[in-house]
């Protein structure tokens, strides 16, 4: 891999579309298994410079200066709650601009390499409202002048939280005694109140800040004591810690190991990369390695190593447990996992050291010591709702919310074009940047800019919704999957909505729907198959096909245990579906044709309808 070149697929990109699809993956997989994205290193350069100079640097001069700290002086800022408050600010506030997850190429944005603030200032962009019709004053989907008016306020909100000097607590007096304060309530109370307003809007911004881990800490800061504060803080990385762990738990996460280790710019050995795949380039499921390393260094880490960190009162473990958290997030930095999550590690490595050794146990700082034992109770029982009903019913809950981040448990889509379809997008679409491969021709020829988009699905064929996916595209487009453009949905919703984090509620069914009011696609031109995350209950998933003319047109199950030992490029055909609902063909023309007059109706026999979960009128658009 070059500074400046990328390491491009062996492939002739003049000929490369008249492979099967099938194939297509086949070759890319095995590339993806040796170099990963293929990225140039100056890229990784660049996401390392953003990292060190606008979110380090910066955010600790930020934090440190505004509290009355010389930056120079870590020892006597450190442990400074003040110091951390401000530098979770900064961190929100990176977020919320887009500057942080899902920023630059490895997330899909090339040219502009953001997307953040320059479609959530802008009106008539695509917004996404999680309860439309539930919800007073959210329906619709275009961003309107009052929704950038509150985007723009929380963003002064924050710069004001950040440069304001603390004021005196006397909660932290009475334990600190040499103290620069702590932020201002009186400005967080606004920011907690507009933020609930804004994701009640629009659920991308609300997400892309990072909401489900810093809206919490926010309300802690604005709401608790400063001994009660630190531990409700505690509660929560553990929270974050321990719920991932345990999402980690069963097929799925073996399956992510193998296409990150792949993608690790640091590590050369093309052997090393090959072992974490069961006979490469034959057999492409993880192996025990991969296994091995996820579960062992990934899910029993994550589950205990932070119990350890919220008990114990040795001085010489805890110290151990900090360490090995700190290196397990830098390990994660290090790989550029897509979507890039590079400043949250940051700043959990961060968490780990100031909560557990500048505020440890033994010090005044264990659970016991609470002022308020039944409001942390609380604190607890609130913090752990959500990565439990997500965990149950997760088609109720963002993956983020429910904790379950790199666990490769997630919903997710592939989208299908007809010939020449695609470009609709482009057309219709207000947004700040074009369709990925319209930006990638800024750069590169229409061949390689197919290739590249390829290698997006060949990554998805990697995990087990790929397998999936691609299964269900080939049950309903047949031989024409060869002539449609696929894509991988959470690079396209980027370029739509500015963000994803690997999230497919942000382009489910609303979102399509969203989608086929402006650009007004024909039945047949774009098709979508969808899944949701798997109930850590259930040995299933359930899908959902969807034409953007006609809405749902299918749902149904299939078994995750299929999914995962099938190789990436399906050599034996689509795994099995078990249907549960689909618009048959004469439906499927009454939706289409005014001019006949038919029932939509089951292929079973049953009575007509919308398909379960589908909110009435949405078969019908």
């Amino acid at each position: 891999m070059g500074f400046t070149q990328p390491d491009f697929p062996p492939v002739d990109p003049d000929t490369f579309l008249d492979r099967p699809f099938l194939d297509r993956l086949r070759v890319l997989g095995a590339h993806w298994a040796e170099y990963g994205f293929g990225t140039p290193k100056m890229v990784h350069m660049i996401y390392l410079m953003k990292v060190a100079i606008l979110y380090v640097v910066a955010g600790l001069c930020i934090a440190t200066f505004t509290s009355g700290y010389n930056v120079l002086d870590v020892g006597a800022w450190w442990d400074q709650l003040i110091v951390y408050q401000k530098i979770v600010l900064w961190t929100v506030l990176i977020e919320t601009l887009g500057l942080g997850g899902s920023w630059g190429p490895l997330a899909g944005h090339f040219k502009p390499m953001t997307g953040g603030f320059l479609f959530w200032l802008r009106p008539q962009t695509i917004r996404l409202p999680p309860w439309p019709g539930k919800v007073p004053f959210t329906r619709g989907d275009e961003r309107t002048v009052v929704d950038v008016a509150i985007y723009a306020v929380i963003l002064i909100n924050l710069v004001v939280a950040l440069v304001f000097p603390g004021i005196s607590s006397a909660s932290l007096d009475a334990l600190v005694a040499d103290n620069h304060g702590l932020v201002n309530p009186a400005v967080l109370y606004p920011l907690i109140a507009l933020f609930v307003v804004i994701g009640l809007r629009d659920k991308v911004i609300f997400i892309a800040a990072r909401s489900e881990q810093y809206l919490p800490a926010i309300v802690f800061f604005a709401a608790l004591p400063y001994l009660d504060m630190i531990l409700a803080l505690k509660l929560l990385i553990v929270t974050v810690w321990v719920g991932a762990g345990i999402s980690k738990l069963g097929h799925h996460f073996s399956m992510v190991i193998p296409p990150m280790i792949s993608n690790t710019p640091w590590l050369p050995s093309k052997a090393i990369k090959r072992a974490h795949y069961r006979d490469f380039p034959h057999d492409m499921r993880p192996s025990r390695l991969a296994g091995g390393i996820g579960h062992v260094l990934g899910t029993i880490v994550e589950v205990v190593t932070p119990l350890v960190l919220l008990f114990s009162t040795n001085k010489w473990l805890t110290l151990a447990a900090v360490v090995l958290m700190v290196c397990f997030h830098l390990f994660i930095f290090s790989t550029f996992p897509l979507a890039v999550p590079l400043e949250w590690n940051i700043l959990f490595a961060y968490a780990a050291i100031f909560l557990f050794w500048g505020h440890p146990a033994w010090d005044g700082y264990a659970l016991t010591d609470t002022t308020m034992p039944w409001v942390l109770v609380a604190v607890a029982a609130a913090l752990c709702f959500f990565p439990v009903l997500g965990n149950l019913r997760p088609d109720l809950v963002s993956f983020l919310p429910s904790m379950r981040q790199y666990a490769g448990n997630w919903a997710s889509a592939t989208w299908a074009f007809a010939p020449g379809a695609e470009e609709k997008l482009d057309q219709y679409v207000v947004r700040s940047s074009k369709n990925t491969r319209t930006q990638l021709l800024a750069s590169y020829p229409p061949e390689v800019a197919d290739v590249v988009m390829h290698q997006m699905m060949a990554w998805r064929s990697m995990h087990s919704q790929g397998r999936a996916l691609y299964s269900l595209m080939l049950r309903h487009l047949g031989s024409d999957i060869d002539t449609y453009t696929l894509r991988e949905a959470e690079f396209s919703c980027n370029s739509l909505v500015a963000f994803n984090f690997g999230d497919g509620h942000l382009h489910d069914e609303k979102m399509i729907a969203a989608l086929q009011r402006r650009c007004d696609f024909a039945p047949g031109e774009f098709t979508v198959a969808w899944i949701e995350s798997q109930p850590i209950h259930r040995g299933t998933q359930r899908y959902k096909v969807i034409d953007a003319a006609l809405g749902v047109i299918e749902t149904g199950t299939y078994r995750v245990a299929d999914a995962v030992a099938e190789q990436p490029w399906l050599p034996n055909g689509p795994i099995d579906m078990q249907v549960d609902w689909t618009l048959d063909v004469d439906a499927r023309r009454a939706l289409t044709d005014p001019d006949i007059v038919a029932e939509p109706k089951m292929r079973s026999g049953s009575p007509a309808g919308p398909a379960p979960d589908v909110p009435a009128g949405q078969v019908q658009q």
